[in-house]
């Protein structure tokens, strides 16, 4: 059990002890209370044994059970999707093949609203990069990042990828020419903005003065399925990515927040000049939202809502 795990338990075991101290009890009612006992005596509907814990250099599956690698890092996801070559990458390659860093990940059935499970979409957050990895040795200097072509390789490497999968027998494979897959990224892809802060002046650059649209979702880390069939999806950590000297932008009280500002070590701003805050004080504000996608529309909009 991690800590916040234990932390959970105790804070729910001690909120209860306090409720009851208090005499509040009745404010939740007995059939709450009846379900919250429920709750703690069920069984767990889980069958397989336990894998035990520990660490190794091979992937440990419960018995009877396996795991397969399904895609990887650079592999292809459009059709017309180059292979994947480690000493040749580019970033218009990486628009069209899987991302880096995998995280929240979802499987939408196909067709939309089924609960077919054994054909249907993978669709996974791209959260960051790492440089270091991404390139033979010798070939990155990790502090210091003056090359525009390899930068732009991990802005495409962010975002979220969609993927149609099916089951063949006991094993999956990925659909290549499926008409549902799809990459996003930080690199190239537009993105409307919705809610009460669209069009805001806060929200306006350069690039776009409506404040409405803007290019690229970066840090995707949580996410969830809606029960209409979208996804949406976390931008997280963004504050890592703008550099600048925050003071006389305007932003300062809420940059000084978020950690925004100073000298990063993803120097983007070197050769965009929207993650340089000196330039573009109000970028930074169109990150951090949650972005919603259609994944059954590789011709729909990504949308970021700000409510």
């Amino acid at each position: 059990m991690s800590q916040y795990q234990r932390w959970l338990v105790l804070s729910r075991r001690n909120a209860l002890k306090g409720v009851a101290a208090l005499g509040a009890l009745g404010a939740f009612g007995s059939a709450f209370l009846a379900g919250l006992s429920r709750a703690g005596a069920a069984k767990s509907t889980l069958t397989f044994e336990e894998v035990p814990h520990g660490m190794a250099e091979d992937l440990r599956s419960a018995p009877g059970y396996s795991a397969q690698v399904l895609i990887r890092w650079g592999d292809r996801v459009v059709p017309d999707a180059p292979d994947f070559d480690l000493g040749k990458q580019s970033a218009a390659a990486q628009e069209k093949q899987f991302g880096y860093n995998n995280d929240f990940t979802a499987f939408m059935p196909l067709p939309a609203g089924s609960d077919n499970s054994d054909r249907g979409l993978l669709c996974v957050n791209h959260e960051f990069t790492t440089a270091h990895l991404m390139w033979p040795v010798g070939a990155w200097d990790f502090f210091d990042r003056p090359n525009k072509a390899r930068m732009e390789v991990e802005m495409a490497a962010h975002g979220h990828s969609v993927v149609e999968i099916e089951k063949i027998g006991a094993g999956w494979r990925v659909v290549e020419d499926s008409r549902y897959n799809r990459r996003i990224t930080a690199l190239g892809t537009p993105l409307r903005i919705s809610g009460p802060a669209a069009g805001h002046e806060r929200l306006k650059t350069r690039a776009d003065p409506t404040g409405t649209r803007v290019i690229g979702t970066l840090n995707d880390c949580a996410g969830g399925a809606t029960p209409w069939g979208t996804l949406l999806i976390a931008e997280e950590s963004f504050h890592r990515y703008f550099t600048g000297d925050i003071e006389g932008t305007g932003e300062e009280r809420n940059y000084r927040r978020y950690g925004i500002g100073g000298k990063r070590r993803r120097a983007w701003a070197r050769h965009h000049e929207r993650f340089d805050l000196e330039k573009e004080p109000n970028e930074a504000n169109r990150f951090g939202w949650v972005v919603e996608i259609d994944p059954y529309d590789p011709a729909s909009t990504p949308v970021k809502r700000t409510a």
